[in-house]
């Protein structure tokens, strides 16, 4: 997919509720619950917004769980996020501001941002502290707004997740430590497998989640799938390979990853069939090429959008920055200035994804 280059035992009910109540006591007073809870503006950051009207998404739906094949909130009810992924932070952190998070949660109003931590690339793996911290930094920014954060480990090449596998247990065990009594985070534990088995992938998860779990046992994990998560699509396969030989472990799911200008009716049927028979969260998509580049086919990408509303698959959508591709929502430059919302900043894949996080 999405090449990315400087030039991608489940708790029992009573556990959850016990839980959740250490978590929303933890949410309700660092929110604010109803009056909202917007990071303390620093000399020349943008100004908080007014409180909101209503509970913003994480104090409203508190600890999130997986239930049957649904993504459910506190209360067991079936929800969907929608929201956006950051660029790589190595080259795009300062697209993630006071600003730009404050227009995400209340002009765009989108429920989760995923945080994208590249390991390789000039990432993770240059200065593990360095990108630790920068990742609770924009984790913990968005849990200020009452956004959920999806923390991206984003390996992508090489496409085996084994080669970063001691990398991976030393950044999961310090989110999940930090994270372990906040309802708003989900583990995304390998962005884009490629060029690896099923069984492969499925061994790395199955010696991932339990060091997540060891920290934080209620939070859901999000399991990469085979051929930069297309459920082996890609590299000419499909769901059943997961479906029939699915990770050990509960209250995970299973990601999808699509670029509709170049994931057609093979792609989007594997989804409607995937998420028939398994709990799927979209972690990421573009409107254009497999590259993010290219022209946006808005057509195409309504298709799987609808198909995610009516099957209540929560997305977020690559990404929220001015990167030079048309897959970059913002206009390029836009970063350095101080206008996050409305139109005005926005290419055309953003005003688009903008009105669909909208309505």
């Amino acid at each position: 997919m999405y090449q990315r280059t400087t030039s991608p035992t489940e708790p029992t009910p009573t556990a959850g509720r016990r839980r959740f109540t250490r978590k929303a006591l933890l949410a309700a007073s660092a929110l604010g619950v109803v009056t909202a809870l917007l990071a303390p503006v620093r000399a020349g950051a943008a100004p908080a917004p007014a409180a909101p009207t209503a509970a913003t998404p994480l104090a409203a739906n508190g600890q999130l769980s997986v239930c049957g094949r649904q993504l459910c909130n506190a209360s067991g009810q079936a929800v969907a996020l929608n929201g956006t992924s950051t660029h790589g932070t190595q080259w795009y952190a300062q697209c993630v501001t006071d600003g730009s998070l404050n227009a995400l949660a209340t002009d765009w109003r989108a429920d989760v941002l995923r945080v994208s931590t590249y390991v390789q690339e000039g990432g993770y793996e240059t200065d593990p502290a360095g990108f630790t911290a920068r990742a609770q930094k924009f984790i913990d920014a968005a849990h200020a707004r009452g956004m959920y954060a999806v923390i991206d480990w984003h390996m992508l090449s090489p496409g085996d997740p084994n080669a970063n596998l001691a990398r991976a247990k030393t950044f999961f065990t310090a989110m999940a430590k930090k994270y372990k009594d906040h309802p708003g985070v989900l583990y995304e534990i390998a962005n884009e497998p490629s060029g690896v088995s099923w069984s492969a992938i499925k061994s790395y998860s199955e010696q991932i989640i339990p060091v997540i779990r060891a920290q934080d046992p209620d939070a859901v994990v999000l399991v990469g799938t085979r051929a930069w998560s297309s459920f082996g699509v890609s590299e000419g396969s499909n769901e059943s390979e997961v479906v029939n030989n699915p990770v050990r472990a509960s209250n995970i799911m299973y990601t999808f990853h699509f670029y509709a200008a170049s994931h057609r009716e093979a792609y989007l049927s594997a989804l409607d069939r995937a998420s028939d028979k398994l709990p799927v969260f979209v972690t990421e998509f573009g409107t254009q090429n497999y590259a993010g580049e290219g022209a946006n086919d808005f057509a195409m990408s309504q298709r799987y959008l609808d198909l995610m509303k009516r099957k209540k698959i929560s997305w977020t959508n690559w990404n929220y920055s001015d990167d030079h591709r048309s897959g970059a929502v913002f206009k390029t430059g836009t970063c350095n200035g101080s206008t996050w919302t409305g139109t005005g900043v926005l290419k055309e894949a953003g005003v688009w994804i903008r009105d669909r996080i909208r309505q």
